[in-house]
C-alpha cells in the first residue's frame, strides 16, 4: 500500500477530486495549509502599506491506496491540478506498512 499526499492550489480541489473519482478513488482527506516553494512568496499591498507574504494558502489532499494504483492516481492528479504556472504542487508517495479501520478492526487491504 502506498500514501499520496498532494500539495495543489486550493481553486483546483475538485478537479483533482473529479479525476480521481473517475479512476475509482474516492476516499481522501483533505487538509488546509500555507508554505511556500520556489515563489517564495509574494508582495501584497493593504491600505497603502506593501507587506511580504512567505506563507501561499495551499491544499493537501491524502489518499491510501494499493501500489499497483499509484501511476494512475499520480497521472490523475497532475491531469486534475495541472494549470502550467508556477506553484502547482507536488506529490509525494510514500510506504504504508498498516492500515486499519476503527469501527471494524479490518486491516490492510479490507480497511481501504
Amino acid at each position: 500500500m502506498k500514501k499520496i499526499e498532494a500539495i495543489i492550489k486550493p481553486f483546483k480541489l475538485d478537479d483533482v477530486k473529479d479525476a480521481l473519482n473517475d479512476i475509482g478513488i474516492t476516499g481522501m482527506t483533505v487538509t488546509d495549509v500555507k508554505g511556500y516553494g520556489r515563489q517564495k512568496g509574494h508582495k501584497e499591498i493593504y491600505r497603502g502599506a506593501e507587506y511580504e507574504v512567505d506563507f501561499i494558502p495551499k491544499t493537501k489532499i491524502g489518499i491510501i491506496i494499493e501500489a499497483d494504483q499509484v501511476e494512475e492516481a499520480v497521472e490523475a492528479i497532475i491531469k486534475g491540478a495541472k494549470t502550467g504556472k508556477i506553484g502547482d504542487g507536488k506529490i509525494f508517495i510514500l510506504p504504508v506498512e498498516q492500515v486499519i479501520r476503527v469501527r471494524t478492526g479490518e486491516k490492510d487491504h479490507d480497511a481501504i
